[in-house]
């Protein structure tokens, strides 16, 4: 259902039954999935990809030309899952050179005002709170939330399952299943109420406890860390996962905030 005031260029790739609000705008080479809901004055610009069943509301504008300086044209995407909600006057940057893609997965929340910039990849089943600045390259784990008015950095990562407070300068990799609080950004203890939500049982929210006391409290540096949490836990996802993300951090983790005071 398109309605007569909304504009749809005749190349773009609708489903029959999404519906297109008026005063929206459809560039060419773009594809929208069934189901899908566009709001008024939405736009959608070329290399939008976006899946079956989304929302998306008044004000946003999808696969913008990236804000960077480097962007030479190039044909790039922007791709939006299933079933995610873009609020009101979100901005999605395509990608550049780099990735040659921008992608926020399935079942994800993106509310009002925040921006997510070119070459940026966030999950599945993710919350970006209003006003949340995004830089390019940044990589975000499934069920990871960010809370309001908050910036990060650009290439900065954050593990899946992780929670960061709202207003929080994100300029460190903020691991997995980990809440992240104060100024600078510290290691705030674990996700552990998350976790119980997702289906985690208590052997496993003890093993990552102990994984993280290992890592922030114990005063080694991550390499020895690292070490004695391989020599000392067994194997398992949870802990072949925070291993592989700390040691393979470019710029670094944040850090303890208890460790910290104890000094």
């Amino acid at each position: 259902m398109n309605q007569p005031l909304a504009y749809i260029h005749p190349e773009a790739k609708i489903a029959q039954n999404v519906v297109v609000e008026p005063f929206s705008t459809i560039y060419k080479n773009v594809e929208i999935g069934e189901g899908t809901w566009i709001g008024p004055n939405v736009t959608i610009m070329e290399g939008a990809r976006i899946g079956k069943n989304c929302k998306i509301y008044p004000g946003a504008v999808i696969s913008s030309v990236p804000q960077d300086l480097k962007f030479a044209g190039e044909e790039t995407t922007a791709i939006i899952g299933d079933n995610t909600v873009i609020r009101e006057c979100v901005t999605v940057s395509r990608g550049t050179i780099d990735k040659m893609k921008t992608i926020i997965g399935s079942n994800c929340l993106i509310m009002s005002y925040a921006h997510i910039a070119h070459d940026c990849i966030v999950g599945n089943n993710c919350i970006v709170v209003n006003a949340v600045q995004m830089a390019g390259h940044v990589e975000m784990g499934d069920y990871a939330i960010i809370g309001g008015s908050s910036a990060v950095h650009q290439f900065v990562k954050i593990g899946a399952h992780a929670m960061i407070s709202g207003g929080s300068l994100v300029r460190k990799d903020v691991p997995p299943y980990v809440k992240a609080a104060r100024e600078p950004l510290t290691y705030a203890g674990i996700n552990s109420i998350g976790l119980r939500r997702r289906g985690f049982n208590s052997e496993q929210i003890n093993e990552v406890q102990q994984i993280y006391r290992i890592l922030f409290m114990s005063g080694y540096n991550n390499t020895e860390a690292l070490d004695k949490i391989e020599l000392e836990l067994a194997p398992s996802r949870e802990r072949d996962e925070i291993v592989n993300f700390v040691r393979n951090s470019g710029r670094g983790i944040i850090k303890s905030y208890f460790a910290k005071d104890a000094n």
